[in-house]
Order: structure tokens, then sequence, then C-alpha cells
């Protein structure tokens, strides 16, 4: 398993716990000091079977003064999620062939039950 974690993050924090307390194996991927590439990216969007836009944080306030109301194509999404990885919604929790987003941070357990 792989965590995007931001240790600032509330949700994030929980979300570890909840992994440290099942006492599996993970990596914990600080994405904002290391963001994914392009394809690392899409891979992961391919996991949780979501848009790009969708794992976009539209509370951020880069969001809301630069992007709000644009019609940008995937790609272009997929672009400015790894220039301000900050845009990219968290915690993620990736095993094999699955991820999910940790808001809650109970969906995770849906990657134990795949075990």
């Amino acid at each position: 398993m792989e965590i995007y974690h931001n240790p600032r993050c509330q949700k994030s924090r929980q979300t570890l716990k909840i992994l440290q307390d099942a006492q599996v194996d993970f990596e914990i991927r600080k994405y904002l000091e290391n963001p994914p590439s392009k394809d690392e990216l899409r891979d992961v969007l391919d996991k949780l079977d979501i848009a790009p836009e969708a794992l976009i944080r539209k509370k951020e306030k880069l969001y809301i003064d630069e992007y709000k109301g644009t019609e940008l194509t995937d790609e272009e999404w997929i672009e400015i999620m790894v220039k301000h990885p900050i845009l990219i919604e968290r915690p993620i929790v990736i095993e094999g062939d699955r991820a999910v987003i940790g808001r809650p941070p109970e969906n995770v357990r849906e990657l134990f039950s795949a075990r």
C-alpha cells in the first residue's frame, strides 16, 4: 500500500492512523514534496476510476483564484495537478490496481477487504 499523505491535513493523519492500527505494510508519499508525474497521476486516476477534475480540491485558494469556472481537458487538469500538487485531493491510498480517497478516512478499509 501507498498513501499520498499531507501531514498538515487532519483527514490524511486520520487515514494514516487507520493504516497503522491495521498493521498493514505501506509507504508514505509526501506528495507535496514528491509530486506524482503525469504518468503516475494517470495511473492513480485509473485506479480511482474518476476523471482528473474530480480529484481537484475545489475549496483550495489556488483553485478558486485561478481555475474556478474554467473548462479544461483531462490532460490540462493532470498538468495542473503535477504543477500544483496542493490541488490534489488527499489522502489517496493505493493498493495494487485499486485506490480510494480517504474522505472519510474509513474509506481506506475498502482496500483491506481485497486482501
